[in-house]
């Protein structure tokens, strides 16, 4: 046969590996899903990441604070765009691969 390996499995002629814009949206849309289903009570809270605790109601300030601010607002504000993006996603994937 004329096929070469070279190591890239399932890759065609034309294609290369490497980071595209596709890829950076997917990456951004887990890492987005990631966060917005981290559960404070369940999770969070088990390993001292609760905005109850003393050392965040103590600092406001504090990057521990800041950072249970940025996932309170994600899983806030996020919500439903989250939705549409990942049914978006979904869609795309299934149709043109």
């Amino acid at each position: 046969s004329s096929h070469v390996w070279r190591g890239e499995r399932g890759r065609g002629e034309g294609e290369r590996m490497g980071l595209n814009f596709g890829d950076l949206f997917l990456s951004g849309l887990l890492f987005l899903n990631a966060i917005a289903v981290l559960n404070e009570e369940r999770f969070l809270a088990k390993h001292g990441w609760s905005t109850t605790a003393t050392d965040v109601t103590a600092n406001p300030d504090s990057l521990k604070a800041k950072i249970l601010a940025i996932i309170k607002a994600v899983r806030l504000v996020m919500m439903w765009p989250l939705i549409v993006l990942n049914m978006l996603t979904i869609a795309f994937k299934l149709t043109l691969g």
